[in-house]
């Protein structure tokens, strides 16, 4: 059963969980939900084509544009799913877990010019900037973004 995409109004819900994989691959479905939200002209608080979808894209050798004309042309996730094991650098599943791993665990506290930011943020929602990962913090500013 493929899994239909979601509402892409992103002013009244948040976007999917960066954990959440798709077809293996961590912030694919977030991404996806922004793109289409980009498209649709209802981002609200959110950016497409930010550092963190350039993950992805740096990661699979593609670029912005390339999969958002590869979402406007899907019916759901699976089929972004597939676009993204055939589209970019072709990648293992060995490669792709341990990318999504690495990328879940990763945090902007171990940037020099972006630690600042984080911990700030960090603090804000009650997050310890050496414990908590980037993951942690935007699901956390993602479920209090709607909290109020």
């Amino acid at each position: 059963m493929s899994m239909l995409f979601a509402n892409p109004d992103l002013n009244k819900h948040a976007p999917h969980s960066p954990r959440e994989r798709l077809a293996g691959f961590a912030l694919a479905s977030r991404t996806v939900d922004k793109c289409r939200a980009s498209i649709a002209g209802t981002l609200g608080q959110y950016h497409y084509d930010c550092p963190l979808d350039n993950m992805l894209f740096t990661f699979k050798g593609i670029t912005a544009e390339q999969f958002k004309k590869a979402v406007q042309a899907a019916k759901d996730y699976d089929e972004i799913g597939v676009w993204l094991h055939a589209n970019g650098t072709l990648k293992t599943a060995e490669e792709i877990k341990a990318w999504s791993d690495e990328v879940e665990a990763s945090s902007l506290n171990k940037d020099p010019n972006k630690r600042d930011y984080f911990t700030e943020n960090c603090h804000k929602l009650g997050l310890n900037p050496q414990m908590n990962s980037t993951f942690d913090w935007l699901e956390t500013d993602d479920r209090e973004s709607f909290r109020r």
